[in-house]
């Protein structure tokens, strides 16, 4: 039995209803042993940064041995840390230190496939049809005169046909990349394995897990066809047979018990995409999980009216099962919001507005490592750099420009300290005029992004209205929005590329991401803005 880690005492805070989480890829994050690739040493090197910047816990992208087909999320030791990001010792040590900063520790687990080099299907594939070692993944005999066909008609989420044949004629499932072999969670001792890695961490000290296609363990029964393309279009819109069953459920409430058998309030969160907000609902009912990702606010367009509808209805399902929201701008999946929202100082502005509005709403919020910093996407990296798999579906549609390594130090060139001293090579090519968006720079600099954020977690979490609560809608002009948070803070944002004018001075201005300009007893909101009042001093 492993020895836990310290921990903060246990108490009844439900901390996770309203706490800033703040997402680690640990291979971008910080270069610690001078290989050029992010790792466990340099994320532990970086504690102190996180703390001061106010975060209450640091989600860690999976650190596990791997072949890194997928950068990690094909894991084929569930128990151990692949060389390039460290050793069992080196979590130990984040972990402790992590808690002695105040930090909380979620780590990734990635329960809907393996790597297709972890031991099981090593063993699946040597044992052949019809072998109870088969029976952990889904293999299926081909359709066609010699089994030549696809068992049915279901796509990769990377692109392709989900399926693969092998060697003795039949075909493996992988909703994903070839090398990661879907599980059969039908199967009694896929279940059990996981559960004992659940506890295998929670031993270690950790907070809580990121569950990596929690909506994706259990298929339809008899895997039908779906009936015609675009798969991957449908997926968070469209119900389909391969996602969203509802036998995901009962693994998710047998995990809760393993969670609440623990002291220190340990909490899973659900990546989930489901076709519709009550659906998504499902995963966080008070006997499931405690969180899941709001994908229909990190989709939605800069538009007022839009932003107010996703927001109302993930307040509305959210506590229809008594659950927080969770809100998020960016992750390691998708395009920066800088870029998304037009990039170049419009991107920027309206991502400062975002980071604002985020913050002041009820629940949970994450920040993507470098989102602070006001990072946009990297969209020129060669093409011979380029490494994430989900780029094969077509031009634009890769990950590796969010990818990209953070900067640290003001230096003149890359990599900018994400490497140790006299190391100038990072595993992916930063851009070359990223120092004044490094945390050095920024931290001199008293309107900087960094600083906003910084400021904006402080005030949340010293503010008695903010963090976990209710939200009330005010009169707003059009292409504007604004909310009270309790009694006393109200929050605007202008969503259009005009001034706008507020007839009434909603209190003391606490924090603005752009200077709004004083009109007499009114206000004028800067183009895509946001500000935070206090009415205490109205």
């Amino acid at each position: 039995m492993t020895e836990p880690a310290a921990r903060p005492q246990p108490t009844a805070t439900r901390w996770w209803r309203d706490a800033v989480i703040y997402q680690v890829y640990v291979r971008s994050f910080a270069d610690g042993n001078g290989d050029g690739i992010g790792d466990l040493l340099g994320v532990r090197s970086r504690l102190r940064y996180l703390a001061e910047l106010g975060v209450d816990a640091i989600w860690l992208t999976p650190f596990y041995p791997s072949p890194m087909a997928d950068f990690g999320y094909d894991v084929m030791d569930y128990r151990d840390v692949d060389p390039i990001f460290g050793t069992l010792a080196d979590v130990k040590a984040l972990i402790a230190e992590a808690h002695q900063r105040g930090l909380r520790v979620i780590v990734d687990v990635v329960p809907n496939h393996t790597s297709d080099r972890h031991p099981w299907f090593v063993a699946a594939l040597q044992a052949g049809p019809g072998s109870p070692e088969r029976e952990r993944y889904i293999f299926r005999d081909g359709r066609g005169e010699s089994g030549e066909l696809p068992p049915n008609d279901w796509e990769s989420v990377f692109g392709g046909p989900a399926w693969t044949r092998v060697a003795d004629g039949q075909w493996y499932l992988h909703l994903f990349a070839p090398e990661q072999p879907d599980l059969n969670w039908e199967h009694p001792e896929v279940r059990a394995e996981f559960e004992d890695v659940l506890r295998f961490w929670l031993d270690l000290g950790v907070d809580g897990f990121r569950i990596d296609v929690a909506h994706g363990m259990v298929k339809a029964p008899g895997l039908p066809d779906v009936g015609f393309p675009g798969h991957v279009e449908m997926i968070g819109s469209k119900p389909v047979p391969f996602f969203d069953q509802d036998g995901v459920h009962e693994i998710h409430r047998s995990w809760r018990r393993i969670l609440d058998s623990y002291d220190g309030e340990r909490i899973g969160v659900a990546e989930a995409w489901a076709p519709s907000p009550e659906r998504l609902a499902n995963y966080i009912r008070p006997d499931e999980l405690h969180q899941a990702f709001n994908f229909h606010f990190l989709s939605a367009p800069w538009d007022a009216d839009t932003f107010r509808w996703v927001i109302d209805e993930s307040i509305r399902t959210a506590s229809m099962v008594g659950a927080p929201t969770t809100w998020v701008l960016s992750n390691h999946d998708v395009k920066r919001h800088v870029t998304r929202y037009g990039g170049g100082e419009v991107g920027l502005r309206r991502a400062r507005a975002a980071a604002l509005l985020m913050l002041a709403l009820p629940g949970s919020a994450y920040i993507y490592q470098g989102e602070e910093l006001g990072l946009p996407e990297v969209l020129d990296l060669p093409e011979e750099v380029q490494r994430d798999p989900q780029r094969l579906r077509g031009p634009g549609t890769g990950r590796d420009g969010c990818r990209v390594p953070i900067p640290w130090t003001a230096t003149d060139e890359p990599p900018y300290g994400f490497t140790p001293p006299g190391v100038y090579e990072s595993w992916l090519p930063m851009p070359r005029d990223w120092r004044d968006l490094s945390v050095e720079a920024q931290l001199k600099d008293e309107g900087s992004t960094l600083n906003l954020y910084r400021a904006a977690i402080r005030i949340r979490r010293e503010h008695p209205d903010l963090g976990d609560g209710t939200l009330t809608w005010l009169d707003a002009p059009a292409g504007t929005l604004a909310f009270r948070r309790g009694r006393s803070l109200t929050c605007l944002v202008n969503m259009t590329p005009e001034w706008i004018e507020i007839s009434h001075r909603p209190g003391t201005l606490l924090l603005a991401s752009q200077r709004p300009e004083d009109a007499g007893g009114a206000v004028r909101l800067a183009p895509d803005s946001a500000t935070w009042w206090s009415a205490s001093d109205a």
